[in-house]
């Protein structure tokens, strides 16, 4: 039982070495930066998605004037 060939003991021993290395405060802060990029990609990501829909909603509102000034003029002909 493991990840991809790794057994627990071994992922046990792979997080003693990471910490006795870096330390748990530092790893502590660089979890908590890569949360807060997670969140602003996150929040960028429906930021976008919703200028994209304002886009569509401006663009659908758009065209509908311009077909209804093509056929005034078309009628004035």
């Amino acid at each position: 039982m493991g990840f991809g060939g790794i057994s627990i003991w071994q992922l046990l021993i792979i997080l003693v070495i990471v910490l006795l290395l870096f330390g748990a405060k530092k790893l502590r802060n660089v979890g908590a930066d890569l949360g807060s990029a997670v969140k602003g990609f996150k929040g960028a990501i429906k930021e976008g998605d919703a200028d994209a829909e304002a886009e569509k909603i401006t663009e659908k509102s758009t065209s509908q004037t311009i077909e209804g000034e093509v056929t005034k003029e078309k009628e004035n002909s």
